[in-house]
């Protein structure tokens, strides 16, 4: 195994390096050509606007059904992750509580709560066919379809009261004022008549959901007090800094319940497993569309009001950090294909979809050979909605692809509006949980730990095998640093007239240029005083993470100097002179009434290590015609980007030095910290990052090596422990 001096990390390390010589090359050969004058203008300066839920999200159609599918396996990983689902918490069989029927023409009502998982309750009614509506949608089972609704924020029990209907009447929106007063109820008593079962369960802090409060989940504006990190303390809450590095939102929690709800429907004896669905709109929209991502088994879906290339989501519950990077809503439906799904545009975000989102979702399926699978109707003259026209669409969607056989048009008929009472869950009999507020969600996300610990069990630790790192934490990590090592096509190398340093170094700044990113980043090549005019066999690649405050140039150290002298020849990527737009040590976050989320920032723009990393690789691209070997050296401050990147290259790098010295992503306190990525922790902080590199030459320098069970498991598995070494950092 080839190293390189250590003398970058103290004097105490020089013996693994000694005897090896280690000059960089001029240029790659191949970019000599590229050396020109540096121009004025970096375009790296000119830091593009940060994305948010407001911003453009078009869906680009892959050329194939196979680059397709390709994509749509990253992107199911990117939403289960989002989620805190990957790997998916377990979803053991339901045992729900159902009582007090209410009865109307044509269907029944059924009270339903359930854990989702220990302590954690969720609720719902369920809708039955009754009455001359049982003979309708039964299978030659004498089974129903089911129809999971999602009911969107205003909750299942959102009332219009008269004046309102007589304006939605006016206008179109509704036909009936009894019925009509309960729009997200009259879509569920429409279904069972129909032949359906239809349940809608509770969003978080809606209805009976009492356990996490509504103003809490829904309308986050501020930190609370208790989220702030001490440093040395874990407040197991949701949007804390800890959460968000374990993946852990309110979006997460509500996708899962959602998941156990449909496992619910699915699990009913009058079900037809064969024929599941589901619909909901608004924020009931955003959830179907999640839905349709992780669960295989829907065979229909209606997301209505959110497949769109305009806005996201403006609700906490709507958002999860990575969720929708290089990426977006209709995309993501997009994962629903070939099965069948319909939607509408209506005068709201989605009012230009007709144009822009639907004919590449029509592409995709047209490249599928299910044209005829997808859906979407232009009801611009609503506003956003998911009244009676709507309805009517969805209806007719249902009727075809689950098989009903009902004469079309389906139409709504009038029922006397289902009480607050009779809506209501709890009662003397079947009282509500009394655990509440942070105390319930340090419980929920006690369990989430647990359940995550055991379920990475032999993906993470001294148990990590090959097969568990390779299946769960290698996707994982790829999606959280998802820049991959440019083609050297993409690259090229700018450098400017030589100056002196005030050293006796000679020192030529320039920029690489990472065309596909429309990025440049800053180079320096150092030339020792005493170097000589040979043909190098190494070049190194040395990560200046820190600079001179007067200057802006990279900081003049005993280290810097120490591998300049063995090196006689450096090329330093100059990462602390890129612009951040920030304050020092911190990241660029999205300025909205929603701040309070790391989910408005990380769930639209990779974090900063993530884009640094990016900047790594470009470089490593830029020198891989290099003659001889090409190896990278990170002295403190540069592990978050560093290691990915040395794992990212893989056997495009000789060798990866890296000084850790103690950092762990683990002990960071809050989401603006400049080496803060979402997931991290979870998938096994710097120990995975270093694993991912297995089998490549990798030295470690780092306060102890007994916190590297992970990497010494890999490496082990791969039969490469001689290529992995731990040294102890100055």
């Amino acid at each position: 195994m080839k190293h390189v001096p250590n003398s970058v990390f103290g004097n105490g390390l020089a013996v693994l390096l000694a005897g090896m010589v280690l000059v960089s090359v001029a240029l790659p050969r191949d970019l000599q050509a590229e050396e020109t004058k540096l121009e004025e203008t970096v375009a790296s300066e000119d830091l593009p606007d940060l994305k948010t839920l407001d911003g453009h999200f078009p869906f680009d159609v892959p050329e194939s059904r196979e680059q397709w599918e390709s994509r749509a396996e990253q992107l199911r990983t990117r939403v289960a992750m989002a989620t805190g689902l990957h790997p998916m918490l377990p979803r053991p069989p339901i045992q729900a509580t159902i009582h007090s029927v209410v009865k109307r023409d044509g269907f029944q009502v059924e009270k339903v709560y359930f854990e989702s998982l220990p302590g954690h309750f969720v609720t719902g009614l369920l809708f039955r066919p009754a009455g001359e509506s049982l003979s309708r949608g039964l299978n030659a089972d004498g089974k129903r379809p089911g129809v999971l609704n999602p009911h969107g924020h205003g909750g299942r029990m959102m009332r219009n009261d008269a004046d309102r209907m007589k304006a939605l009447i006016a206008n179109g929106d509704e036909l009936y004022m009894e019925s009509g007063s309960l729009p997200k109820l009259a879509r569920c008593a429409t279904l069972a008549r129909m032949g359906c079962v239809a349940f809608i369960y509770d969003m978080v802090g809606y209805a009976d959901s009492v356990q996490l409060g509504y103003e809490f989940a829904h309308r986050r504006h501020e930190t609370r007090e208790e989220e702030v990190v001490p440093a040395g303390s874990d407040p197991e809450l949701f949007f804390s800094t800890p959460a968000d590095a374990r993946l852990q939102s309110i979006l997460g929690l509500q996708t899962y319940n959602a998941l156990r709800s449909f496992d619910f429907l699915a699990s009913l004896g009058d079900v037809d497993p064969n024929r599941l669905a589901v619909t909901g709109g608004s924020g009931g929209g955003t959830q179907t569309i999640l839905l349709d991502a992780l669960e295989p088994r829907i065979m229909a879906s209606f997301p209505n009001g959110m497949v769109s290339t305009s806005m996201q989501g403006g609700c906490a519950c709507e958002n999860a950090c990575l969720l929708r990077i290089g990426t977006g809503n209709v995309e993501l439906a997009a994962l629903m294909a070939p099965k069948p799904m319909g939607m509408t545009a209506a005068d709201d975000w989605t009012i230009k979809m007709m144009s822009d989102g639907y004919p590449e979702l029509k592409q995709l399926y047209s490249m599928m050979g299910q044209s005829e699978n997808v859906l979407c109707e232009s009801v611009v003259q609503f506003k956003h909605n998911y009244n009676y026209v709507t309805r009517r669409i969805m209806y007719g969607w249902m009727n075809e692809h689950l098989g009903l056989g009902l004469e079309t048009p389906i139409v709504e008929t009038d029922f006397p509006a289902i009480t607050d009472e009779e809506g209501a869950v709890w009662d003397d009999e079947h009282p509500a949980p009394t655990q509440r507020g942070p105390q319930h969600e340090k419980s929920v996300l006690s369990w989430w730990d647990q359940q995550s610990e055991r379920l990475l069990a032999d993906c993470l630790g001294q148990s990590a095998t090959a097969a568990g790192f390779d299946e769960t934490i290698r996707p994982a990590l790829a999606t959280l640093f998802d820049l991959p090592l440019p083609e050297t096509s993409g690259v090229s190398v700018k450098f400017s007239e030589p100056v002196q340093h005030e050293s006796g170094a000679t020192v030529v700044s320039g920029v690489v240029v990472d065309r596909a990113r429309r990025r440049e980043i800053p180079i320096q090549k150092w030339i020792a005083k005493s170097a000589q005019d040979v043909s190098p066999p190494t070049t190194v690649l040395w990560v200046q993470a820190t600079a001179q405050e007067s200057t802006g140039e990279p900081e003049w150290s005993a280290a810097l100097a120490d591998q300049l002298e063995q090196s006689k020849v450096l090329i330093v990527i100059d990462i602390a002179s890129m612009p951040t737009d920030a304050e020092a040590g911190k990241q660029r976050t999205n300025p909205q009434p929603r701040r309070a989320s790391a989910a408005f920032t990380y769930g639209y723009n990779r974090p900063l290590p993530a884009t640094r990393c990016g900047d790594v690789l470009a470089v490593i691209s830029a020198f891989q015609n290099s003659p001889g070997d090409v190896t990278l050296v990170a002295p403190q401050g540069a592990a978050a980007y560093a290691l990915p990147a040395a794992a990212i290259a893989g056997p495009f790098l000789t060798e990866a030095v890296i000084d850790v010295n103690g950092f762990r992503f683990a002990d960071l306190r809050h989401q603006d910290d400049e080496s803060f990525v979402p997931g991290i922790v979870k998938y096994g902080d710097v120990d995975a990052l270093a694993a991912w590199r297995a089998p490549y030459a990798l030295t470690i320098h780092d306060s102890s090596d007994e916190a590297w069970a992970t990497a010494k498991a890999i490496y082990q598995t791969r039969d490469a422990s001689d290529q992995v070494q731990w040294r102890a950092s100055e």
